[in-house]
């Protein structure tokens, strides 16, 4: 590694101020929970709250991660959407369990989901869709996403042709294309405190009821 970089990462440092956060004082739902930081996040103009980490694995056991937005919650469980041809949904069909992460660094938290993953009624996707961008939808149909492309061209050549395909029309939801639903099985809230010695407090789903303790930072 450049030695400059690891001079740089070894004295960067920065303390936590954050508030505590107790056990008996979170609310007994960790929906009703995330809600609250959620609303928390977007009153102090966290550059997009709904950005979220999603990590699956793929039938060798390779773990891959990317950056996905939180596009509803319905019944107890997170919404995101994707094509269904990508990398992410060929891990969820042959493994379908995976984790989220929210970071709001402006106010020193994180939250962890694990849970399994299902994919979301089409009518619901079919809902979606049709409140999204013309311009979105059009890119839905034009991506194969996790393909490989020769150029930049290839992807604004299908882009023309998708455009003039459903020229004067209402843009159908390509059946390639939809939302998936994370029902999780754990929560953890984590608040960043002074000296490292943070604030974690998991919320563990046991029967039809949730159970709240703590763990050491």
């Amino acid at each position: 590694m450049n030695e400059d970089l690891q001079n740089y990462l070894n004295e960067i440092r920065r303390d936590f101020s954050g508030k505590p956060l107790q056990e008996d004082t979170v609310q007994q739902d960790p929906f009703r929970q995330f809600e609250i930081w959620f609303e928390e996040a977007v009153n102090a103009q966290i550059l997009d709250p709904q950005a979220m980490t999603l990590a699956t694995v793929n039938e060798a056991g390779q773990p891959s991660a990317r950056v996905v937005y939180l596009r509803g919650t319905q019944d107890g469980a997170f919404i995101f959407y994707t094509n269904y041809r990508s990398n992410k949904a060929r891990d969820l069909e042959q493994h379908p369990k995976a984790a989220l992460n929210f970071l709001w660094r402006g106010l020193d938290r994180q939250i962890r989901i694990e849970g399994v993953v299902h994919q979301v009624d089409p009518q619901v996707s079919d809902n979606y869709f049709a409140g999204r961008p013309r311009e979105s939808q059009i890119g839905a149909w034009a991506s194969q996403q996790s393909h490989q492309l020769k150029n930049r061209e290839e992807l604004e050549e299908q882009v023309k042709v998708y455009t003039n395909k459903f020229e004067g029309q209402e843009v159908p939801r390509p059946d390639f294309w939809g939302g998936y639903m994370l029902i999780p099985h754990q929560v953890e809230f984590w608040q960043g405190r002074p000296n490292r010695l943070h604030d974690r407090i998991l919320y563990a789903l046991e029967g039809k009821g949730w159970t709240i303790s703590r763990l050491s930072p």
